[in-house]
């Protein structure tokens, strides 16, 4: 009985801690939104932490957002970007992806709820989830090569 309960317990942990929390955040523009809300009918989704301080976190985006309108057209993907960045420079976030052209999603966890939630830690930290929302893979870091290695395990879930 003991053992049953044990693995009962790690498998609620693990089906809890697999998918998006329900934290509110803010939309670049200053409303609030629950991460619940997040929805990309039953497609993957990549959820990228990064901040305007963090060059491999730009760097990541930038590299992703050169080939982002291929991988929506071959797998319906969407990319939610998650700004950690503090109130101090929060004012950086919009200007930042109005210059670099970026088309995705991205919203502002100033206190970093959400992205302590999701236990990340460092920064870029990636995810991708599949059409249920459950996390697939994540990837913390990032180096240059990094998104084909992300695309491969999109292609996976969407085959």
């Amino acid at each position: 009985m003991k053992r049953y309960l044990i693995t009962l317990s790690l498998f609620v942990i693990t089906s809890a801690c697999s998918q998006i929390p329900s934290v509110d955040i803010k939309t670049i523009d200053g409303r609030i939104i629950n991460t619940s809300e997040f929805e990309n009918g039953n497609n993957p989704i990549i959820m990228s932490f990064w901040a305007t301080w963090c060059k491999p976190c730009k760097e990541e985006l930038a590299n992703i957002n050169e080939v982002y309108e291929d991988w929506q057209e071959e797998t319906n993907v969407k990319l939610i970007a998650i700004s950690i960045d503090d109130m101090r420079n929060a004012s950086k976030i919009k200007p930042l992806i109005n210059s670099k052209g970026w088309e995705y999603e991205v919203y502002h966890d100033s206190n970093s709820e959400f992205a302590t939630k999701m236990g990340v830690k460092p920064i870029p930290h990636t995810f991708l989830f599949d059409g249920n929302k459950q996390i697939v893979w994540n990837h913390p870091g990032y180096t240059e090569g990094d998104e084909d290695k992300l695309f491969e395990k999109i292609l996976e879930i969407t085959e």
